[in-house]
């Protein structure tokens, strides 16, 4: 009898299903940066058949678990944060925690927020020896000379540099922001930026009708902040900038898209600005992509999701050198950047962009075909690959364990 013949199939090894504990004072549908990236970085780690367990505070009365695959929720009371309308800060939990990993032990623990809840999550994993990553989202040290606590700001510098310190991992979204960490004394940093959607924020969403809105006629020029309205982001040279691009070229309209606390203050001083007021989904995607200039001086950010969101937008960006334009932009290329804190070359940059409809349309265009290299895949990937690590030897467990399946309600 002749031998059979055998094909052999070499099969990829099974991806180890983790179960992960994620920690954040922000999520969605609340409107910012640090709620955006946590939100992808936890359907992208259940998309990849990893159990996650969400641990936030409530956001209203009427905010209950949403059980959906591989995810559980879990609320905790919070309080209103001042100045920031809508959101809320996570109230001490401990001993809740301390509870719910003893019956349901995550595999490891991200936290993504720096606050009372955050310090509790942290105090109960050290306690339960269970291996944590946290996220440097906001310079919150930066934040300080804006709101008068500006006395602050070393004891501010301490207490973040001992939380994360106190984690096995700290991840940050740039190199610029590891250097300045490092500087400070922080300890086990890793970088991992952040993507964009480039399906929902493209130069197909431009849309004539919203400009003749904001009452822009053919060959004028819509300049465009989208973020935040609040003392941290330097609106005043948005309108310093503005104001020197009109005066060159009078065609020209400055829309602001978001809300905060500085939006009644501005709308009153200016009646010549176009004021939109929070946008989400596919209604921002559109403001961006009708604009053509973007005008971005925050310097508090660590990456600032905006800039790239009008990049795959298609629009010419001037922003300060650093934080995601650093990382991203390649000057005069696919976007203007100008040295941190240089007003005058920031100023300079802008006029030199009004009118110019040719180099306004070469930049976005190109700025659009940088964004479609940043892709939210390899960002999870990284992300992933980062708890897998810490997680080892724990993660040899194949089916989720009793209580990761279906919500439920603390606090």
């Amino acid at each position: 009898m002749e031998a059979a013949e055998f094909t052999c199939q070499h099969l990829p090894p099974r991806r180890p299903q983790l179960r992960i504990a994620v920690v954040t004072e922000t999520y969605p549908p609340e409107v910012n940066g640090v709620a955006m990236t946590i939100g992808r970085l936890v359907g992208g780690l259940q998309a990849r058949n990893h159990q996650v367990q969400l641990i936030r505070p409530r956001q209203n009365a009427e905010d209950q678990p949403k059980p959906t695959p591989n995810l559980t929720e879990h609320l905790q009371r919070g309080i209103a944060l001042p100045r920031y309308e809508g959101l809320k800060m996570g109230l001490p939990a401990k001993t809740a925690l301390t509870r719910l990993w003893t019956r349901n032990r995550p595999d490891v623990v991200q936290i993504a927020t720096e606050g009372p809840l955050g310090w509790s999550a942290l105090a109960a994993a050290n306690k339960l020896r269970l291996p944590v990553a946290s996220d440097f989202h906001t310079n919150f040290h930066s934040y300080s000379s804006h709101y008068g606590f500006g006395l602050l700001r070393r004891a501010i510098v301490a207490y973040l540099r001992k939380f994360h310190n106190k984690a096995a991992v700290t991840l940050v979204p740039t190199e610029g922001i590891r250097r300045e960490l490092m500087s400070y004394g922080y300890e086990n940093i890793e970088i991992i930026a952040r993507g964009v959607d480039t399906k929902l924020f493209n130069p197909g969403r431009r849309d004539p009708a919203l400009r003749a809105q904001w009452g822009l006629k053919e060959g004028e020029t819509a300049v465009l902040y989208v973020g935040r309205l609040a003392l941290e982001k330097n609106l005043g040279l948005v309108f310093q900038a503005f104001d020197a691009m009109r005066a060159t070229h009078p065609g020209s309209r400055l829309v602001l898209v978001g809300d905060g606390p500085e939006r009644a203050v501005w709308q009153a001083r200016r009646p010549d600005a176009v004021f939109c007021g929070t946008q989400i989904g596919e209604a921002l995607a559109a403001h961006y992509a009708s604009g053509d200039v973007f005008l971005f001086p925050s310097l508090t950010e660590t990456w600032g999701n905006v800039t790239i969101e009008a990049m795959a937008s298609g629009l010419a960006v001037v922003a300060y050198d650093c934080a995601a334009a650093e990382e991203v932009i390649r000057h005069e290329q696919d976007g203007l950047k100008v040295p941190v804190e240089d007003e005058a070359a920031f100023i300079a940059a802008a006029v030199s962009l009004a009118g110019a409809l040719q180099r306004q349309r070469q930049l976005g265009s190109a700025a659009a075909l940088t964004a479609t290299r940043l892709s939210w895949e390899a960002i999870i990937d990284r992300f992933e690959q980062v708890l897998m690590r810490l997680a080892q030897p724990t993660v040899a467990i194949p089916d989720p364990a009793p209580g990761w399946t279906s919500a439920t309600r603390t606090g």
